[in-house]
């Protein structure tokens, strides 16, 4: 072969050579391609997931977490939706802390955003969080995202935030539980449902629902099967929540002439059901003039 025609072969075979490594690296071969607002592996990437967003508006990225939800400079209302995803070295036990702070750095609410998928892993695991609030005369604040870091050591701690904003004059949606005769025929003593109400946003959102409660279902409700087994007339003499405990206090009305193992079973939980809808409340004390024992015997 001529050594003129050996060059031009060789230069051949290199411009062929560039071109399909410059096709390959323009191609999504081994590579994140975004599909159905998820990233998919296409052949064998080398990289990690990508951190930035796949179809979804995003506000905060950083290498460990990705927030969806709130959107940065959203107005949010109450209940509060958060929704992202993390780096399982954020979470301890599927859960990490979130807080709510208004301009002035007051916290106005906290709660745990939990993972929905399996959190025992290095890549990025989607978490949920919803949170009552009330911003007061505030009109911007920040929401914060921090690992759960059980050692407690300040340079293990990360955090993220965003910046919202409040409508004032909004209100909170909550739920209030009551038996209904349609939805449960057998009217079983300890199966509630839920109705949802409207509210003026308050910061005592827990005794706003108890007193929702105690108003008894609406007729539009009673039309849809909906009744209580609360007596008419009860008051709240006091509510307090701690450390996860809802103690919830009544009047004598509340037990008046209260006959019948189902109904007593049917009264604790709605008010259980009614106080547990709230991330903060894990288990709830019912108590009569400050009583907890021998109150609503059947």
């Amino acid at each position: 072969m001529p050594k003129k025609i050996f060059i031009y072969f060789v230069l051949f075979l290199l411009v062929v050579s560039a071109a399909v490594i410059l096709v390959k690296g323009l191609s999504n071969e081994d590579d994140w391609i975004c599909q159905g607002g998820q990233w998919v592996k296409h052949g064998s990437p080398s990289a990690f997931q990508p951190t930035q967003g796949c179809g979804e508006a995003l506000n905060a990225i950083q290498p460990d977490i990705v927030i969806y939800s709130p959107l940065r400079g959203q107005t949010i209302q109450s209940p509060l939706a958060v929704k992202g995803r993390a780096r399982g070295n954020w979470y301890f036990e599927a859960v990490f802390p979130i807080r709510l702070l208004d301009d002035k750095g007051n916290e106005l609410a906290v709660g745990q955003a939990r993972a929905t998928g399996d959190w025992m892993t290095e890549q990025l695991v989607p978490f949920e969080a919803s949170i009552f609030f009330n911003p007061g005369s505030a009109s911007i604040g920040t929401l914060i995202l921090k690992n759960d870091n059980p050692s407690g050591m300040p340079e293990k701690e990360k955090q993220a935030s965003v910046p919202v904003n409040f409508n004032s004059g909004q209100t909170a949606k909550i739920k209030i539980y009551f038996n209904n005769s349609k939805l449960d025929p057998e009217a079983s003593c300890n199966k509630v449902f839920a109705a949802e109400r409207d509210i003026p946003n308050t910061s005592a959102v827990g005794r706003a629902a108890l007193e929702e409660l105690l108003k008894g279902p609406t007729a539009t409700e009673k039309d849809n099967g909906f009744f209580t087994s609360i007596n008419s007339g009860v008051k709240i003499q006091s509510l307090s929540i701690e450390n996860g405990v809802a103690k919830a206090d009544f009047d004598e009305q509340l037990e008046s002439a209260v006959g019948g193992s189902c109904r007593v079973a049917a009264i604790r939980t709605q008010i259980t059901q009614t106080l547990k809808q709230f991330p903060t409340v894990k288990k709830v004390t019912i108590s009569i003039n400050g009583r907890t024992e021998d109150i609503l015997q059947p």
